[in-house]
């Protein structure tokens, strides 16, 4: 084709061709709703104009394919966090199955909150960019761009945040539990608070080494951890090396075997004990796992505890 024939495309302020969005762009929406399915991955229908929603009023509200209620909320300017209020408001007062959002320009953390939006809630949501196009002399035409709608991949990462939420909870409740009932036994954890992570830790008296408690899916675990940081693993394994050499004498006072783990390669070191009662998992069976946890504790402090007072400071 000759490039004198390619025309130039031109784009247009949205007031230009609809001055009032109320009167004019929702008003042309609602008979032109096809335009807004074309790039969208639902079928909408039936739009209707200013429907209450409690003391509200909403833009349109149209039908997807199996006759659910979905919102549509115009903003021919810059996205707001009214605009975003409204929209959640809506979508709750109607029990409706999706929201889309049409604005003329979409602020970064908004694109963001409608991600979070797909990714935490059961609604779908779309957050659509609105322009005017035309090329040379042709009419004014409609270009909607979709800048973050719900997918598969939106709701997986939901669900793990979800599962990754409800496991950090979960932990919170078992430390709140166990170091409760720890301090009964010993004042080696007294000062420590409970925390998401599967560990909690608490120092063994020479720089870089603690006692943890540890709490997995499916088990337990207790350890002396050696680790003095960056740089140290050298240190790391002589202070390994200097407790191995008192194995038999150890296990005997812990009254059974170890895990002695050196971690050839890594930098830090650790002896432990695995308790295989339960884990995070098994809640009803918390009491007895916390239980095992503590009476190895007590006993690997007391068998480690005057071997770590030789150790070089």
């Amino acid at each position: 084709m000759p490039t004198d024939r390619v025309g130039k495309l031109e784009r247009l302020p949205l007031r230009e061709v609809w001055k009032n969005e109320a009167a004019d762009f929702t008003r042309w929406l609602q008979e032109n709703i096809d335009a807004l399915n074309e790039v969208l991955d639902v079928t909408l229908a039936n739009a209707e104009r200013e429907q209450a929603a409690g003391t509200f009023s909403v833009d349109l509200v149209a039908e997807d394919e199996s006759g659910n209620p979905v919102i549509i909320e115009n903003q021919l300017e810059r996205s707001d966090h009214d605009h975003l209020g409204k929209i959640i408001t809506y979508l709750t007062a109607l029990d409706a199955a999706a929201a889309v959002w049409i604005v003329a320009d979409p602020r970064p953390e908004h694109v963001k909150a409608v991600s979070w939006l797909n990714e935490s809630t059961a609604a779908r949501f779309y957050l659509v960019k609105a322009e005017v196009v035309r090329i040379d002399d042709s009419p004014p035409a409609p270009l909607f761009t979709v800048i973050v709608g719900p997918s598969p991949e939106g709701r997986q990462v939901g669900e793990t945040k979800k599962d990754l939420a409800e496991r950090h909870l979960r932990r919170r409740r078992f430390w709140e539990q166990h170091l409760s009932r720890a301090k009964q036994r010993t004042q080696l954890h007294a000062g420590i608070s409970p925390s998401m992570d599967h560990w909690v830790k608490a120092g063994a008296g020479r720089s870089g080494l603690g006692y943890s408690y540890l709490i997995r899916k499916t088990d337990a675990q207790v350890e002396l951890y050696i680790d003095r940081g960056e740089g140290c693993e050298s240190e790391n394994k002589a202070t390994f090396d200097a407790l191995i050499a008192h194995r038999e004498q150890i296990e005997v006072a812990f009254g059974e075997s170890l895990e002695w783990q050196r971690l050839d390669g890594r930098r830090a070191c650790r002896i432990c004990k695995l308790i295989e009662l339960g884990g995070l998992v098994d809640e009803d069976r918390w009491p007895g796992i916390q239980d095992a946890m503590i009476d190895a504790m007590v006993r690997l402090e007391k068998a480690l505890k005057p071997h770590v007072e030789r150790l070089r400071a």
